[in-house]
């Protein structure tokens, strides 16, 4: 199945013509909004490089799967 995603609203201009493996290894600052010192904050308490790692972070998907189940009720 494809899906598809406006990455202007998502990454850094520099990062809309990456492949998803690319935007996924890039560092958490390249995600639209998140500046270089909110990237390092995230580094620094999490211990999260990288886009992929902030996707997968067990804090992240339990925050993530709470607010859909507030939003299903």
């Amino acid at each position: 199945m494809a899906v598809t995603a406006d990455l202007e609203k998502i990454v850094d201009k520099a990062y809309q013509d990456k492949s998803l493996q690319e935007i996924l290894d890039a560092p958490v600052e390249a995600l639209a909004g998140v500046s270089v010192n909110g990237g390092k904050l995230i580094r620094e308490a999490l211990g999260v490089k990288t886009i992929g790692e902030l996707g997968r972070n067990k804090y992240f998907r339990a925050a993530q799967a709470l607010a859909a189940l507030a939003d299903a009720s």
